[in-house]
């Protein structure tokens, strides 16, 4: 029989497991469904027969299989003649597109209700700039029906570049006042140019060529253009910024307004947490008041977010904001400049969220220093105040940036508070460009967590972000992980350098 020590080792030995395995789960799932999201897949055509037993076309990607019982079809009103007598029915989930030209943009059909599927070669997806994406065929361009599907698609893909062209210059001529009678007349370039597509259903319209961005016909494309295809649409996700309420283009606004919202909360809660730690440590002598200190910093690191950010809205924001209002812009009242939320109060309010944890772990380091080192400094004459700054501290840091990496990666987390003291769903300039004062601390920012909220929760498609979802997520993680390697990194390095010295 094995000791009681040795029992509680193989538990924890087992919870240790069972935690490492669910994370691998999770971030494999996530992994996955968010990389898949790229991916350029085949279109189907599908002959089926809708519940009242007509026939009907649908082009578009296989998502899914779903398995339905017999009682649920029944109660969904499907006609009984077309429902098998027994075993559950398999339902197929396809992304149709055409949101616009043939709504709804999903499909769901039964199998057993399908006389025919196959993958037409001419079959091709449009990127939209409005609506997401389109299936269909290419039938003109301009009216003209070439013979060969060859020149056919030659004539439109230079459609489609004389297009980017025009967007291309219709943003170089942005901001310039003179420039309005130009804009004019490339928008109804853009505009004038279009081509015949033909939906599943048979039925034909006309589409601009300024309404798309890309096409492509995956039935076409061999693994190598597909691989090709799959890394230009992933560097659009992060190098675009969103299109359609979030649920189309890219998320570079909420990388790098996640990005700089957590350097700059760094830069904020470093130095509080490790001026707080050092007088808990170095100065206070113990008593009720550095109990009490403590209590409240352990108590702050068990408060909700949501707390924080009701608390960063009245204080920051309606009283310091309101104060820096009155007194620094003046000229600029009624409209608010640091009296609205933003990029400051949303740093500050996450500095504030994850001091407790610099505190502790900045002066659980400074207990791990000795107090001969202490002593042998103050012996050979130097300073209490250089003594810390030459040796306690500097021997310290590996904990100061263990402290800054858990910081790091709970804050970027962090969504609650944040709805509240800054961050938004769209924010039309960045909190970082080429302006002076080139970083700029009132404006609201995008933040990667917000944006997976509202396009879990807020999207009007759900179906159609879940995809779209588990990429964000990823990036998420991955940019989490980013920066806690990069402490990490630092961490171990200044750790080797002062093993070395000692």
């Amino acid at each position: 029989m094995p000791s009681s020590s040795q029992a509680w080792i193989w538990l924890n030995a087992t919870a240790v497991g069972l935690c490492l395995c669910t994370l691998t789960g999770l971030l494999l799932l996530i992994a996955v469904r968010g990389l898949g999201h790229f991916w350029p897949a085949d279109l189907h055509l599908y002959v089926y027969l809708d519940d009242a037993g007509a026939k009907r076309r649908v082009l578009g990607e296989l998502l899914e299989t779903e398995t339905v019982s017999r009682r649920q079809h029944l109660e969904s009103g499907a006609n009984r003649d077309l429902v098998p007598d027994n075993g559950p029915l398999r339902r197929l989930v396809i992304k149709t597109g055409n949101r616009r030209l043939d709504p709804p943009d999903f499909a769901h059909v039964f199998e057993h209700r399908i006389e025919s599927a196959s993958a037409p070669l001419d079959a091709v997806v449009l990127e939209r700039v409005e609506w997401g994406n389109a299936h269909g065929e290419v039938m003109a361009v301009n009216g003209v029906a070439h013979g060969n599907d060859d020149r056919l698609w030659r004539t439109f893909e230079q459609g489609l570049e004389d297009a980017r062209r025009l967007r291309r210059t219709l943003r170089a001529l942005q901001g310039a006042a003179a420039a309005d009678d130009e804009r004019r007349r490339l928008h109804q370039q853009l505009d004038a140019n279009s081509f015949s597509l033909r939906l599943a259903n048979g039925r034909q319209v006309e589409v601009p060529f300024g309404e798309v961005l890309r096409a492509w016909r995956p039935n076409r494309m061999g693994v190598a253009e597909k691989l090709g295809h799959y890394f230009e649409t992933f560097w659009l996700f992060l190098s675009q910024p969103p299109r359609e309420a979030n649920a189309e283009g890219g998320v570079f606004p909420a990388i790098l307004g996640t990005v700089t919202m957590v350097l700059l909360m760094s830069v904020l809660v470093t130095p509080l947490g490790v001026a707080a730690a050092i007088y808990l440590h170095e100065y206070a002598r113990s008593g009720v008041f550095v109990r009490l200190i403590r209590i409240a910093v352990n108590n702050l690191a068990g408060v909700p977010s949501i707390i924080y950010g009701v608390f960063g809205l009245g204080f920051f924001v309606y009283l310091m904001g309101d104060a820096l209002d009155q007194t620094l812009f003046r000229h600029s009242l009624p409209a608010p400049t640091f009296g609205a939320p933003g990029l400051l109060w949303a740093s500050l309010t996450l500095a504030l969220l994850t001091l407790p944890v610099v505190v502790v772990s900045t002066e659980e380091g400074l207990s791990r220093i000795p107090r001969s080192l202490r002593e042998g400094s103050l012996a050979l004459g130097a300073t209490q105040a250089e003594t810390l700054f030459r040796l306690v501290l500097p021997a310290a840091s590996p904990s100061v940036l263990t402290g800054l990496i858990l910081a790091v990666a709970r804050a970027a987390g962090e969504v609650a508070p944040l709805m509240l003291v800054g961050v938004v769903k769209l924010a039309p300039n960045l909190p970082v460009d080429g302006e002076f004062p080139f970083l700029h601390l009132e404006r609201k920012f995008m933040h990667l967590g917000f944006h997976i909220f509202d396009l879990g929760f807020q999207s009007p498609n759900v179906t159609a972000t879940r995809s779209l979802v588990y990429a964000t997520a990823l990036l998420l993680v991955a940019v989490i992980v980013t920066l806690n390697l990069t402490a990490i990194l630092l961490r171990n390095r200044l750790a080797w350098k002062f093993r070395q010295l000692s």
